[in-house]
Formats: C-alpha cells, sequence, structure tokens
C-alpha cells in the first residue's frame, strides 16, 4: 500500500513533458494488439496450412472464372502475417505516434485477408460473395444506426431501437401479407415506428421519465406483444405471414462497372436507401438550417430557446423520424432478409446499431462504415462456417458480439456524445 501512494506521489511529481501521453499509450496498445494478431496468424494460418495447397478467390458475380486470383495458401498466409507484424513493429517505434487507427485498420485487414486465405485453402471463396452479403448484413445496423443519430443529436438517447425494429418487422409482414403488397408493408413498419418513436418522445420529453427506462419498457413492450401476437394469430394463420419481398433491380450504366456495379446497383431497395440515407443526413445535418437547429438542441438547449428555436418541438420531430427508420430497418428483415417473422428475429441488432452509431462518433458516414464492419463480421462467421474450418461454432456465433465489445472498448477512443445527450430541457 504504501509503495502504491509513494509510486503515486511520483507519478504526480513528474514533470508533465515527461509522462506518456494517452496517444502515445494508446499507439503501444495498438502495436501489441498488431503484434499478436500478426504472430497468432503466422503460427496458426501459415505454419499451421499444408505445403502445397492453393486457395482461390473469385471476384466475379456470378462465380465466372474471369476473375479468381489463385495463390499458395501457406506462403501467402505467411507474408500477410508478416506485413501485419511489420505494422506493429513500425508503430511502436514510431515517436510520437501518427496515424495509429489507419495503421491498426490495415493491419486487422491483413489479419482477416491472411484467415480467409488459410480458411480457403484447398478452396475456392467467393470474395464477391462475402462483400455483397456484408453490405445486406450491414442494412438494419446501418438503418439502426441512423435512427439513434436522429434521437441523440437532438439530445434523446433512444436505446429502443431494438424493440421499434421488431415491431417494424412484425407489423411489415401482417400488413403487407393482408394487403399483398410489400410497400403496403413497408408503409405500414414506418408508421408503428412512428408511433413508438412519438410514444418514447412523449415519455421523455412531457413527463420527464428517465430516457433509458422509457426505451427499456419499449423494447419489453415489443418483445412481448410480438411474441404474444405471433403464438395467437400468425401460429393459427399463416397467411399473414407470407408478405413476399422486395426484389433487386438495377440501375442502368451504374450497374456495368466491374464488381462495383453489381454490389451497389443491382440490389433490392433497402440497399439505395441505406446509403442514400447517410449521404442525405450528412448534408442535412451540417449543410441545412434544420440540421444546425437540430444540432443545438442537442448540445446546447438553452441558447437554442434564447434565439428563437422550440426545443421540445425540435426533440418530437427528431425522435419520431427516428422512430420511422429503425421501423423501415425491422421491415428488412421480413420484407427482404426471411420472407416472414420469427419471434425476436432482430436478434440485438438494436443494439449493435447503437455501437455502430458510438464506433462512427455520432456521424453520419462513420455510422455506416462501422455497420458494414459488424456486417462484414456477421457475413464472415457464415463463411467460415460454410469453409469448415477448425474454428469452434460457438467462437464463430460469438463473432459478431466479440468485435462489438472489442470496437466499443479498444477502437472508439473518446467519442463524444451531443452535450445535452440525455438531458430533459425544461423552460421553467
Amino acid at each position: 500500500m504504501v509503495d502504491t501512494l509513494e509510486k503515486g506521489q511520483a507519478d504526480a511529481s513528474m514533470p508533465v513533458a515527461a509522462r506518456p501521453s494517452l496517444g502515445r499509450r494508446k499507439a503501444i496498445g495498438f502495436s501489441v494488439a498488431l503484434l499478436v494478431m500478426g504472430i497468432v496468424g503466422f503460427v496458426a494460418f501459415g505454419l499451421g496450412s499444408a505445403s502445397g495447397l492453393d486457395t482461390t478467390f473469385i471476384f466475379s458475380p456470378r462465380n465466372e472464372a474471369l476473375l479468381d486470383l489463385t495463390f499458395p495458401s501457406r506462403s501467402w498466409a505467411m507474408i500477410l502475417s508478416g506485413l501485419v507484424i511489420g505494422l506493429g513493429l513500425a508503430e511502436l517505434l514510431r515517436n510520437p505516434p501518427r496515424r495509429a487507427y489507419i495503421l491498426l485498420l490495415a493491419g486487422i485487414a491483413l489479419f482477416v485477408t491472411a484467415l480467409l486465405v488459410w480458411a480457403a485453402r484447398d478452396s475456392t471463396l467467393s470474395i464477391f460473395g462475402l462483400l455483397n452479403g456484408s453490405i445486406r448484413r450491414s442494412i438494419p445496423i446501418g438503418l439502426g444506426a441512423m435512427a439513434g443519430l436522429l434521437c441523440e443529436r437532438s439530445g434523446v438517447i433512444n436505446i429502443a431501437i431494438e424493440g421499434m425494429m421488431l415491431a417494424g418487422a412484425f407489423v411489415g409482414s401482417v400488413i403487407g401479407s393482408a394487403a399483398g403488397s410489400v410497400w403496403v408493408g413497408l408503409a405500414g413498419g414506418a408508421a408503428i415506428g412512428a408511433l413508438l418513436g412519438l410514444f418514447l418522445a412523449t415519455l421523455s420529453i412531457r413527463y420527464v421519465v428517465d430516457q433509458i427506462v422509457g426505451a427499456t419498457v419499449i423494447n419489453i413492450l415489443a418483445i412481448g406483444l410480438t411474441s404474444f401476437l405471433t403464438a395467437q394469430v400468425l401460429v393459427e394463420h399463416p397467411d399473414l405471414n407470407r408478405p413476399g419481398g422486395f426484389r433487386p433491380f438495377a440501375i442502368p450504366l451504374l450497374v456495368e462497372i466491374p464488381i462495383v456495379g453489381p454490389l451497389f446497383f443491382d440490389n433490392t431497395i433497402y440497399v439505395y436507401l441505406l446509403f442514400g440515407l447517410a449521404g442525405f443526413l450528412t448534408w442535412a445535418l451540417f449543410q441545412s438550417r434544420w440540421g444546425l437547429r437540430l444540432r443545438s438542441v442537442g448540445e446546447h438547449p438553452r441558447a437554442a430557446d434564447t434565439v428563437g428555436i422550440r426545443v421540445n418541438a425540435t426533440r418530437y420531430k427528431a425522435v419520431t423520424l427516428g422512430g420511422i427508420v429503425a421501423g423501415v430497418a425491422g421491415t428488412f428483415f421480413t420484407l427482404d432478409a426471411t420472407g416472414g417473422f420469427d419471434e425476436e428475429m432482430t436478434a440485438g441488432r438494436g443494439f449493435i446499431a447503437l455501437a455502430a452509431l458510438i464506433f462512427g462518433r455520432y456521424h453520419p458516414i462513420g455510422a455506416l462504415m462501422a455497420a458494414l464492419v459488424f456486417g462484414f463480421s456477421e457475413e464472415l462467421q457464415d463463411r467460415l462456417a460454410l469453409l469448415s474450418t477448425p474454428i469452434p461454432s460457438e467462437f464463430l456465433l460469438m463473432t459478431p458480439y466479440i468485435v462489438t465489445i472489442v470496437v466499443v472498448a479498444g477502437l472508439v477512443g473518446r467519442a463524444r456524445p451531443p452535450a445535452a445527450d440525455g438531458q430533459p430541457y425544461t423552460t421553467g
């Protein structure tokens, strides 16, 4: 105990310039992580592969032999892992640290590539299929993050995205089946999302209920009510759970771009909606009067009120809009991914969306990039399972959630939320 106190006094007396900065400590942590990944990859993926085996990556959308890339598995896994080790050493020896995040992301990309080379040894892997699946899996996460962004930028914490998405999935399936139109189902999902958003706004703004508690109530209500109605209604009337699904459609000319065209411009409405919404919100939040007012009520509501902005009215609108986006995100599960509703089918995507929002530093483009990372981790899990890797299936199932924990705990750093986030505003 005495030694600890003496050490603390010594640290306190140390000149500020002599103490290791937070940036330097983080850079050292990143470099150690890269070294560990590189060594694991070199031993497990390189030395752990038998010699004489080849890996083939397919980049063509229809598995055509036009863009195939074949190379020796063992050698390339060792080369890629060696590059990761090199990045770790470069970051460890660099002082002051620069571009630490870029080097870390590059190292992770190389490590994942080495993993794919090892997993697909003596086999083939469709890189196009992996990327396309990643984009599709990122849709509910990305739209959920946009919903959270609208709410939190206005100063209202929304952890009810999961419940809003689940309710949107259920209502979208039932109404779409009853009306015989997926577009009507999409509108129904948006409507129930708007109602739940308005409910959350009323609890948080009018009745000043703790925002975490109010959102938790919505999550519990959505899970319980959809499970009950599934057992009592959908089981007895399965025709109400067959809404069909949106079909992909191509955008002329753009779809002809190699690889990129089929990935982004030959897909369903949800892919266009995700990327379009991210771009629109980036412009609206930072270039329009509406965005300036929205951000002002989330950062300094008293000052916004002083210049005539109706703080609570702005928050009502933002949370309701966030609910609409979350409801639409939920319809993806029933009107695109599966074609029917299952109990608790969102499987925590709403909470992963919140992690993507934090990882993206409360910015639409950042949240979109984070959603793509989480979508990639989910798709990678399935691809590794199909390749029959020796990695235990239980660990593969944990992959998306492990990535969520690592990203939020280790990579985000100091992601600053809006200053008034979670704080009710009263004019009294």
